[in-house]
């Protein structure tokens, strides 16, 4: 398995997660990556992503100033640290590697994680 996420978990509203992407392939550190998220019975959507350096992120409007991006490349790691979490945010988020150093469409991740559920209670 190329990418293994974990983190995800069981939290009350206004709560905190840091949710975790290992990647084992050596092209790591020069693509863009991102994460997206999928709740029952909705398609997949765009959470937020990061450029092959760091130096550039994007993030949706539902999660912007909640949600941070990161990545270690050093640990060939891409970090989601979610706060003041809401109900809507009940979902599976999915890690993805671009085939490109930067991007923000979907079409440009071609490498999926397995996921980690996140759920949160009111």
């Amino acid at each position: 398995v190329q990418l293994q996420a974990s983190g995800g978990g069981l939290v009350q509203a206004g709560g905190s997660l840091r949710l975790s992407c290992a990647d084992s392939s050596r092209t790591f550190s020069t693509v863009s990556m991102g994460w997206f998220r999928q709740a029952p019975g909705k398609e997949r959507e765009f959470v937020a992503a990061i450029s092959w350096s760091g130096g550039d992120t994007y993030y949706a409007d539902s999660v912007k100033g909640r949600f941070t991006i990161s990545r270690d490349n050093a640990k060939n790691t891409v970090y989601l640290q979610v706060n003041s979490l809401k109900p809507e945010d009940t979902a599976v988020y999915y890690c993805a590697a671009a085939r490109v150093r930067w991007s923000v469409y979907d079409a440009d991740f071609n490498s999926w994680g397995q996921g980690t559920q996140v759920t949160v209670s009111s």
